[in-house]
């Protein structure tokens, strides 16, 4: 069976974002990693930010490729995963975040406009049909987004079998966006999934806030 990369990103394909990351190789993946971000503070106005745990390609093991590229093996934080998807928002630009009375820090450009374009109608997969949550919708409005779920690491550097960590980080308009929510579960109890369980408050949330914000559909 074979999928693009926008089906890919829509059904959530472990398989296929690990062969997306075997082709990008440990220095590139490494590389893409950090230039959204990732292993470093985001410089948020906040105390005590948590830089994430991010390895290097020289500790990488004989599987790290194959863990890696789902997201085992490294740890980030929604602040840093909020940012990220705020760079596709922005046409490729990543805005520091800041608090409503903080400073601000200089942007900066890490994809092209025409890519994260790209990567942004892939997202809007995610919500239609064949996606992981055709569900969360707002009428008059597109809306893009990535669930997510993830296991738990436990005090054995392993990963739990019983915990899990569910999410759903969203923007809206998908075409003009003015919005952007993130929502994190941490240990969800019955369903686990971040569809299930992260999805319908993102829907939620932008359902009020696009209206109470004045933002216009696409």
């Amino acid at each position: 069976m074979s999928l693009t990369v926008s089906e890919i990103l829509a059904q959530s394909s472990n398989v296929g974002s690990v062969m997306i990351g075997l082709e990008l190789g440990a220095e590139g993946f490494d590389r893409w990693v950090r230039r959204f971000g990732f292993g470093s503070p985001t410089g948020v106005n906040l105390p005590g930010e948590a830089s994430g745990i991010v390895p290097k390609p020289a500790e990488y093991s004989g599987s790290s490729l194959g863990n890696l590229p789902i997201g085992q093996g490294l740890a980030v934080t929604p602040m840093q995963m909020a940012a990220g998807y705020s760079a596709i928002a922005n046409g490729g630009v990543l805005h520091p975040p800041h608090l409503v009375a903080g400073e601000r820090r200089p942007p900066k450009r890490i994809l092209s406009e025409v890519t994260a374009r790209q990567v942004s109608t892939m997202l809007e997969g995610v919500l239609g049909p064949g996606g992981t949550a055709p569900e969360a919708s707002v009428p008059g409005y597109e809306l893009a987004g990535k669930t997510g779920t993830a296991q738990k690491a436990d005090e054995l550097g392993g990963y739990s079998e019983t915990k899990y960590f569910a999410s759903f980080i969203g923007f809206a308009p998908a075409r003009n966006p003015r919005l952007l929510v993130a929502v994190m579960v941490d240990e969800p109890q019955g369903s686990i999934y971040g569809a299930e369980v992260a999805a319908p408050a993102f829907e939620k949330i932008v359902s009020f806030a696009l209206p109470y914000l004045r933002i216009p559909p696409d």
